[in-house]
């Protein structure tokens, strides 16, 4: 098939798998990620620049709007900045848990027996924010800006979780509400706003996680299939 293109295009062929192969390389890695959960109690093992390098490789990989990839990963192990993050973090942890009157909300985490207290914040060995990108400077001075961005930078979350994982390390998505302080820690510009912060780390070696279960396929899963003939 012969098309014209107005921009650089580029043949995609990538290899055919079997059918038979590919459901098991599906199933393998299902059994992999149901094996995943998140992790409050880390050990203060160290763990190399690379492997973070390897699972932001793999973020970046994601498909984003207009391929515009709207997100930073900042990673540190100083342990002054990370003794601030948690400062900081804990502050408006405090305020959620004592001050707000968000009685379903705090309902809500009950089973997971979470509270202001973060000290997995120092513990981790790496703590990665993602900021995400409204707009990204351009090098005229100019803003460009972006598209589906919650979208994007979520899908690139996915990602980096899973190549962790796959790696043999763990983490928490952690939120506090709000999250500006992280834009002042880490001196990142205005256009972009804190998403998610990343504790990287191996578990302790006395880790313990809420013994939930998990929606079953039944629920996650509508197909309206094709009529038989």
């Amino acid at each position: 098939m012969s098309r014209s293109h107005q921009h650089p295009f580029v043949p995609y062929v990538p290899p055919r798998v079997p059918i038979v192969e590919g459901l098991r390389r599906g199933a393998e890695f299902h059994e992999e990620l149901e094996r995943r959960r998140s992790v409050r109690w880390f050990s203060d093992e160290e763990v190399p620049l690379e492997a973070i390098e390897l699972a932001v490789a793999a973020a970046n990989t994601a498909p984003s709007g207009a391929h515009h990839q709207p997100w930073t990963f900042v990673a540190t192990n100083d342990p002054e900045l990370k003794q601030r993050i948690r400062a900081a973090a804990e502050e408006e942890e405090r305020k959620f848990y004592r001050d707000r009157e968000l009685p379903e909300w705090h309902s809500a985490l009950a089973p997971l027996e979470t509270d202001e207290h973060k000290e997995f914040l120092e513990v981790a060995p790496w703590l990665v924010v993602v900021f995400a990108q409204k707009h990204t400077p351009q090098p005229d001075g100019s803003l460009r800006k972006n598209y589906y961005v919650s979208e994007s930078v979520g899908i690139a979350c996915g990602f980096f979780i899973a190549a962790l994982h796959r790696m043999g390390l763990a983490t928490l998505t952690h939120t506090p509400n709000p999250m500006a302080f992280l834009t002042k820690v880490l001196d990142r510009p205005r256009t972009e706003r804190p998403y998610i912060l990343f504790p990287v780390g191996y578990p302790a070696a006395d880790c313990e996680v809420p013994e939930l279960t998990r929606k079953p396929l039944g629920q996650a899963l509508i197909v309206r299939a094709a009529p038989r003939s």
